[in-house]
């Protein structure tokens, strides 16, 4: 599952606007998670594990500066190890992204955390790829890529066992690469989030792994219940003492 053109989008006005607000959510997002092993899957340039205080916190993909080289659709974990998994654009090019999540869902524990953030095809991003599509003029990054909405994607988890716990919308600007325009757009955050904050640029999701069947068991912290119908133990002294009596 390789990015084509990400290192070089990033860098531009467009990329930094994006990933300033992904990385803002994600971190006030993971900060209060724990457990023992995380991986972020992908986007090896941002650290979006660190601010997270689990132990372990790896960044895996099939190129740059990565922790472990694999391929996202088989990962090299065991089932069940997993307690946070962070995937930034993880399904937009990738040729299967359902095996990329089957997998994910695999090495997840019960109750593991899933973060997710993509493209909205449902926003003015959405727009100008299909409108570039139509006008066979569709071959910039990222817009050239397969933006998967929120409501699929919600189907997706929940046919795997996920709940989806949360979400967030964001970048309301238009995607053009000019830093004066986007400053000027700043005004559309406030009013995209209060009026029509399903139509953000990008969407962060948030999933938390499901078994159905299980049940936690709670110690006993009360006092002992009596002995059922009321009877108890008596030594042999009390049993000698009460046979002398009768």
């Amino acid at each position: 599952m390789s990015i084509p053109e990400f290192d070089a989008w990033l860098q531009t006005p467009l990329g930094r606007y994006v990933m300033a607000w992904e990385r803002t959510k994600v971190n006030a997002l993971v900060v209060d998670l724990f457990g023992y092993n995380a991986l972020q899957i992908g986007l090896p340039q941002y650290n979006l594990l660190a601010q997270n205080r689990i132990p372990l916190r790896k960044v895996i993909g099939e190129s740059g500066d990565v922790d472990v080289f694999c391929d996202p659709r088989e990962l090299p974990f065991a089932a069940n190890s997993i307690d946070l998994i962070v995937m930034p654009h993880a399904f937009e090019f990738s040729t299967n992204p359902h095996q990329i999540l089957r997998e994910v869902e695999r090495v997840l524990i019960p109750e593991g955390q899933l973060v997710i953030t993509g493209f909205n095809p449902i926003s003015l991003w959405g727009v100008r790829q299909y409108l570039g599509k139509i006008t066979a003029t569709g071959n910039d990054f990222p817009l050239n890529g397969h933006y998967i909405s929120v409501l699929r994607l919600k189907d997706w988890l929940q046919l795997l066992g996920f709940d989806v716990d949360r979400g967030n919308f964001g970048c309301y600007a238009p995607p053009c690469n000019d830093q004066r325009w986007l400053k000027r757009c700043r005004f559309m955050e406030a009013a995209g989030d209060r009026w029509w904050s399903f139509a953000g640029g990008v969407y962060l999701l948030r999933a938390v792994k499901r078994v159905r069947g299980m049940r936690l068991i709670m110690p006993e912290w009360g006092p002992k219940q009596a002995a059922v119908n009321g009877l108890t133990a008596i030594t042999h002294k009390e049993f000698d003492q009460r046979g002398q009596r009768n």
